[in-house]
């Protein structure tokens, strides 16, 4: 008999770096019984960041699964990163999760990578509840807390708890839907597991009354039956409260919010309690879509059921000494062990020879895995993350999760000879692991160039080929991944190959038009008809068989490699389109590989003419500072080229928010402590891509050489 999915919760804890992510899910763990030594993060030894660089630093780097038991349910659970250069972890989660908790500071609300993390929870359809975590910090603040998420990320939040106190009189919460008092004992040796539940006291009756009537006001605005209750001033029921709450947060009518500290041991349990109440299990979501292989446009859809055909998700790749671990989704039908399964992107079989459910970083071996199942498999060789595993005789391809492009690049090479081979091995298995990071080999300087998300991203990625991978490389400088595009357009433009050396000769013969074009508020299916791909569509108008169809792929792979690698400072081209418009061939000496010439030459001549300019990536950087220090800090971003957005005042601190240009940033973090004598914080995440001004251009083209 299968197990019943309703009892299933795939979550995740997303947040803002040090909002206490980590800690909520350490306390989890200890209340599930999945650990009975409790782990800390700033001691370093916090089950769920089991890597050394983790455990050096304190902070997320991967994201790590468990799964763990409460209440006769079974909670498969990701912890991920918050800071902004481990972006792909957050992403790839939540492509794979049914539901999320969003912690947020008591004290700070709303935070810069919050807003991040909760776009991508938008974007992947994810029903989430808040967690307002440490209300025993000093300046924790409820109210604004709360209100940041409504203003601030423009969410339907609505309180089912209220703390009692707050900052140091923290002592408790209020449960709004139970209607009563429940006092904590701040001992920390008692570990959250001594509570009294009592009344609503007097002093804080008003107060109770007041985010009660809220509570019931908008769960009934959600729900007919409870509306006429409502209306009519019969009482709601418990049950009746929580089942319209579930609804609501399933159909993201409603983010229930919940509050405590998990240093402290308050309100974990209660959130638990909350996870199974109002996220959703496999079976409250619509079915997994996907599309047949054969033909694109036909949509299949796989129900969350183990009797369906199988199919799965790979959505991430862990190095391993004893073979890649890959973590698969599974949305449909079952996965035993030793099963051979179809990998619908490369149409190759892979082989699941063993099975594992994880616990961080260990392991337990499983014999089959069903629908609602999140599992870590060894054996599959050719996967990529976002990869499709199914049923060889039901082939699906589900929809693969976008990553950012990469925004700064450094050099690298090995150190001796024998660890060039190392090297390349090393990259081939980083790239597998990590969608964000790309390694390319420059023909003319001998070097091979890495490019990642960030300093710390690319340090980290340092740290493992020369630590746990045993590569000795040199390091040169980061730098930005700088993009050229057009600024004016050209017409009618020439691209003629042609080559006579006795016998058969080459010839290709293209016209093109180029203009700028970015894509925005162009629909998907037009774009995909113009094969929108790396800021590049190409269209093709070309009437009367003056090229013939096989030759015009060729111009329009052509033109792509010449955007790849540019045409005024060997940085990719983007942000154009071009259009075939005429030309001409040889009965004899037409050839792909001529087409595709004479395309590369109309490419480049084109936007020499239609006037080229460099972009650059621009950060949103989000500072925080004591009031005596704005000064400073806005007059040091004004002088790396940076445009002060806003200015929030919070009590007796200042959060500035500008857009920098990312070369200007360079070390920024340790600038900042300088000028503030270490109290000022900041966090700065890829916004956009922007024209670089002239004089900065003439200097990275002198630069570039």
């Amino acid at each position: 008999m299968s197990r019943d999915l309703s009892r299933i919760r795939n979550i995740g804890i997303a947040a803002h770096i040090d909002a206490g992510k980590t800690t909520v899910s350490e306390r989890i763990l200890f209340y599930t019984g999945k650990t009975y030594k409790m782990g800390e993060v700033h001691e370093g030894t916090a089950v769920m960041d089991f890597l050394e660089e983790e455990q050096k630093r304190g902070i997320t780097i991967q994201s790590a699964a468990t799964t763990c038991p409460w209440k006769d349910y079974t909670i498969n659970l990701i912890d991920t990163p918050g800071h902004v250069d481990f972006t792909v972890e957050v992403e790839r989660s939540l492509r794979v999760l049914d539901g999320a908790v969003a912690v947020f500071d008591g004290k700070e609300g709303v935070e810069a990578q919050s807003e991040t993390v909760w776009r991508q929870a938008t974007q992947y359809h994810v029903p989430r509840l808040c967690f307002l975590n440490k209300m025993d910090k000093m300046g924790a603040d409820f109210d604004f807390s709360f209100n940041s998420i409504i203003e601030r990320l423009g969410a339907p939040a609505v309180a089912v708890q209220i703390p009692i106190g707050q900052s140091s009189t923290f002592r408790g919460i209020i449960d709004l839907i139970r209607g009563i008092a429940i006092y904590y004992s701040m001992d920390e040796k008692d570990r959250g597991g001594k509570w009294e539940e009592k009344p609503i006291p007097a002093d804080e009756q008003e107060r109770y009354e007041k985010w009660r009537h809220t509570l019931i006001e908008k769960a009934a605005e959600t729900d007919d039956a409870l509306t006429e209750k409502y209306l009519a001033g019969e009482e709601i029921s418990e049950a009746e409260l929580k089942a319209a709450i579930r609804k609501a947060t399933i159909s993201f009518h409603m983010h229930p919010v919940f509050c405590g500290s998990a240093l402290k041991y308050v309100g974990i349990q209660r959130l638990l309690d909350g996870v199974l109440d109002y996220l959703p299990s496999p079976l409250d979501l619509p079915p997994i879509h996907g599309h047949d292989i054969k033909d694109p446009e036909k949509v299949i859809e796989r129900k969350s059921d183990p009797d369906e055909p199988f199919c799965g998700l790979a959505f991430k790749i862990v190095n391993d000494q004893h073979g890649d671990l890959t973590y698969v989704r599974v949305y449909s039908g079952k996965l035993p062990k030793g099963s051979r399964v179809l990998n619908s992107n490369r149409n190759k079989r892979e082989n699941i020879s063993r099975m594992f459910q994880m616990h961080a970083a260990d392991r337990n071996p499983l014999e089959v895995a069903e629908a609602g199942d999140i599992v870590a498999c060894i054996g599959i060789k050719e996967a990529l993350t976002g990869d499709t595993l199914c049923d060889p005789d039901h082939p699906i391809l589900l929809e693969r999760p976008t990553f950012p492009e990469p925004v700064i690049s450094m050099s690298i090479e090995p150190k001796t000879a024998g660890d060039k081979q190392k090297l390349g091995e090393a990259l081939t298995t980083l790239k597998r692991e990590d969608p964000t990071f790309q390694a390319n080999y420059d023909e003319e300087t001998g070097q091979t160039i890495i490019a990642g998300m960030g300093e710390l991203h690319l340090e980290i990625l340092r740290n493992k080929l020369t630590r746990d991978m045993k590569v000795d490389v040199v390091v040169g400088k980061p730098k930005v991944a700088y993009k050229e595009t057009i600024v004016g357009s050209a017409q009618n433009v020439r691209g003629k190959h042609v080559k006579q050396s006795g016998g058969r000769g080459q010839y290709g013969d293209c016209v093109i038009n180029i203009e700028p074009f970015d894509g925005t508020g162009v629909e998907p299916e037009v774009l995909k008809k113009l094969g929108w791909q790396d800021g590049v569509a190409f269209e093709n108008k070309v009437f009367g068989g003056a090229i013939p169809k096989e030759y015009i792929p060729s111009v329009e792979y052509g033109v792509r490699m010449a955007a790849k690698t540019g045409v005024l400072a060997n940085y990719p081209l983007i942000n154009v389109k071009v259009t075939l418009v005429d030309g001409s061939y040889h009965q004899v000496d037409s050839s792909q590989i001529a087409f595709e010439l004479a395309g590369q030459l109309a490419f480049r001549e084109a936007c020499s003419r239609a006037d080229l300019t460099l972009l650059e990536p621009i950060m949103k950087v989000v500072v925080t500072t004591p009031e005596e220090f704005v000064g400073n800090v806005t007059g040091d971003l004004n002088r790396r080229r940076g445009m002060i957005v806003n200015s929030d005042q919070r009590g007796n601190t200042r959060i500035v928010e500008a857009e920098v240009p990312l070369s200007e940033m360079f070390g920024y973090t340790t600038e900042l402590r300088s000028m503030s004598t270490g109290r000022a914080s900041s966090v700065m995440e890829p916004l956009k891509y922007s024209p670089v001004p002239s004089q900065v251009k003439k200097a990275i083209l002198e630069e570039v050489g």
